[in-house]
This record gives C-alpha cells, sequence and structure tokens, in this order.
C-alpha cells in the first residue's frame, strides 16, 4: 500500500488548474494547425489564425487562452494499491481555490443553480474517480466552459434507431448548436449505460486525445463517418463557413438494457482543456 498526502493532491490540482487554463494541449494545437493550413474558404482560415495567435499569445504571457476558465472538472484514476491520507474531496476543491486564486482565473462556480451566488473561488470542483489497478494516482483537470457545455445533449433512442439513428441525433446536435459553441468544436459521445451513464461517458470521450485512434475498428470507422458528416454542415469556424466545424470526436461506450440505447453529445470548443499529472 503506498501512501500519497492529501497536500500533495492539493498542489497537483492547484498546478493543473492553472496549466490547464493557459497552455493548450499539444493534440489540440496541431489540430489547429491542420486546420488552418488546409482550410480552403479565406474566411474561415483567417479565423483560425486568430485561434491559433491567441493561443499562442496566452502560452507567452501566461494568461488563459478563453475568458471562461470554466468548471473545474476532475478526473481521477486512484490505485487500489494507494491510500490518500487525509480527506481526499477536501483535498481536490482546496487545489481548485488555490489554483484559480493563484492563477487569477475567473470564478464563474454559483453554490446554488437558481438562487445564483458565486462561491467566489470556483469550488466546488466536479469529481470523477476511478478505481485502478496498481499504486498510482493520475490527476486529469479538465476545466469546462459552458458557452459549449450549453450544447451539449442527451437521447433515450429507441434500439431499433440504431447507427443511422445515432449518427442523426449527433450531427443534430452541432446544426442546433450553430456557432453558440465556438466552432470548431470536439465532441465526446456517450453510448450506452443508463441515464446518466451515457453523459459520465460523453464527458470522459473528450479526455482522449486527438491524434489517438479509438481501438474498436467498428467505432473508429464511425467517428470517421460523424466528423465528415459534421463538416459537411458547412458551419466553419466561429461560424463563418467553411469545412472546419468539427476538430475531431471521440466515443466510449458502455453495455445497456436491451430495451434502450442511450447516446449523449458533450461539446466542447476549440479551446479543450486538459492537463494530467500522476503521483
Amino acid at each position: 500500500m503506498r501512501t500519497i498526502p492529501a497536500a500533495d493532491l492539493t498542489a497537483a490540482v492547484a498546478r493543473l488548474c492553472i496549466q490547464a487554463n493557459t497552455i493548450l494541449p499539444e493534440d489540440v494545437a496541431r489540430a489547429l494547425e491542420w486546420a488552418y493550413s488546409t482550410e480552403p474558404w479565406p474566411l474561415a482560415q483567417e479565423t483560425l489564425d486568430l485561434l491559433r495567435r491567441n493561443q499562442d499569445r496566452a502560452w507567452e504571457r501566461k494568461l488563459p487562452i478563453c475568458q471562461d476558465t470554466g468548471m473545474a472538472c476532475v478526473f481521477v484514476e486512484l490505485g487500489q494499491e494507494v491510500h490518500v491520507e487525509g480527506d481526499f474531496e477536501a483535498a481536490i476543491h482546496e487545489g481548485v481555490r488555490r489554483g484559480y486564486g493563484e492563477g487569477f482565473l475567473r470564478k464563474s462556480i454559483v453554490a446554488d443553480p437558481l438562487r445564483r451566488v458565486n462561491t467566489e473561488d470556483n469550488t466546488p470542483a466536479s469529481i470523477t474517480v476511478r478505481i485502478v489497478p496498481g499504486d498510482r494516482c493520475s490527476v486529469t483537470v479538465a476545466p469546462k466552459g459552458f458557452g459549449s457545455e450549453n450544447m451539449s445533449r442527451l437521447a433515450m433512442l429507441k434500439p431499433a434507431d440504431g447507427v443511422e439513428g445515432v449518427k442523426k441525433f449527433v450531427v443534430d446536435t452541432v446544426r442546433l448548436a450553430g456557432s453558440n459553441p465556438c466552432p470548431p468544436v470536439m465532441l465526446g459521445i456517450g453510448i450506452g449505460g443508463s441515464f446518466d451513464k451515457a453523459a459520465a461517458l460523453a464527458k470522459h470521450a473528450l479526455l482522449r486525445p486527438l491524434d489517438e485512434e479509438n481501438p474498436d475498428p467498428f467505432y473508429e470507422k464511425l467517428e470517421g463517418e460523424l466528423l465528415e458528416e459534421i463538416n459537411a454542415l458547412g458551419i466553419g469556424p466561429q461560424g463563418f463557413g467553411g469545412r472546419t466545424t468539427c476538430l475531431g470526436l471521440a466515443i466510449e461506450t458502455a453495455p445497456t438494457h436491451v430495451a434502450g440505447l442511450p447516446v449523449a453529445v458533450n461539446m466542447s470548443c476549440h479551446v479543450t482543456r486538459r492537463a494530467t499529472q500522476t503521483l
């Protein structure tokens, strides 16, 4: 059994909050470069260039890539041979509190969804824990802005809807969103499980790097077909037209009931932020 002090977890989360908000992941930066070099529509290419320059300036000046520094979504893969010495969740919340304070990041969390009083420190975090083999603890902070989050959708399809029904729902989700999520977007797609599980799968799918293929050839093919159909919509960067509406997408699945076909689409804008550290 390996022991990790709660203070180490707090320090890691604080660092990751700042890193995720100021440095675009390499796979996303490469995708923007590729989109810029291959986009044929002049206005769309100019827009992509502005997005590229924005993320370069953010890195140079250590400033947030986007003014919406998001809800702190913290994903933890906790080894079953790890013991966290101290209050696990409190340590994560404190890390978010410190990171958003020390990084001068915008605090966007309200304590109650209807009474709307800001907590003033961006806590509490949204925490997802997966128990895995081993004696390591991997922490990923993925701040989620709500311009794109608000465009996410979930549907309980019928099994008879099949693959075509899933494709239609995903493409329609992007079509209905239009320019609202600040395209080009990235999509996490969850298929199966229950109502809540499908949404969790979709959120987790956004953690997969854009240059990492789906290990299942069936879903790899489906991802390619969806990407092609979405980019054929012509929404383009920031809604100005062109063929770069989506930089990439990832599908995660889970077993489901014989009578159900839950599908969730979690949408993220071109600023898909994430940073990981292993303790």
